[in-house]
């Protein structure tokens, strides 16, 4: 499969990266700064784009089985949170236009659910700090929702995201956190890597959003 990861440099996305290459499968990152990227495999090519610029997205995944956004503008009080709403129009948009019609888009978990049928970002505990990001990326939930013409997923991952192990053994659910027998909804930035590959080699959550934990 030959696979367009936006976002490749990042803590997530560079996972995403070497998991794909791991498989066999060729792997275009496309990254603002490219000097980030070691050029580590053959099947592996470096460019340098800008998500928000609709045209040169389109002609950088033009060819390409499936697109991954692993994009963040970033969670810190400067953040123009609306971008996430922006870039994934713009995502869509250029995958129509390249003709890329499978998109996997790395979210956030504060719109999962409670028990009680509450989002995450929505209860009294949500920390603030998070708060601009996670309803940002609620809205881009919503972007995606609202798409009918591509085979999009939307990953909404464990609350907690830390380096460790790669298992391969972690469960899904499609609304609310996946927890441990101690409450705790946490994935490795590893096995996180696996989760994406697994449902672009093997589809389950078509037009869906889904999440994992242990």
């Amino acid at each position: 499969m030959k696979i367009a990861i936006i976002g490749a440099s990042g803590n997530i996305g560079s996972r995403i990266t070497q998991e794909a290459l791991t498989r066999g499968h060729d792997v275009t990152a496309i990254v603002r700064h490219p000097e980030k990227v070691a050029k580590e495999s053959v099947s592996l090519e470096v460019k340098q784009g800008d998500v928000e610029d609709v045209e040169q997205t389109a002609a950088l995944i033009k060819g390409h089985d499936a697109l991954v956004v692993s994009h963040s503008p970033g969670w810190g009080p400067d953040t123009d949170f609306h971008k996430y709403v922006e870039v994934a129009e713009k995502v869509l948009q250029a995958a129509k236009k390249a003709g890329v019609k499978r998109v996997l888009n790395v979210g956030g978990a504060g719109s999962l659910y409670t028990e009680g049928g509450v989002q995450l970002v929505d209860t009294p505990d949500f920390p603030e700090a998070w708060k601009g990001g996670a309803l940002a990326q609620r809205d881009s939930l919503k972007v995606y929702q609202e798409e009918q013409e591509l085979d999009w997923t939307f990953f909404s991952p464990a609350i907690i995201i830390e380096p460790g192990e790669r298992t391969g053994k972690f469960r899904y659910d499609t609304e609310n956190p996946v927890t441990n027998e101690r409450g705790e909804s946490k994935i490795s930035r590893q096995d996180f890597a696996v989760a994406v590959l697994d449902e672009l080699e093997d589809p389950q959550f078509i037009r869906q959003r889904f999440t994992i934990g242990y």
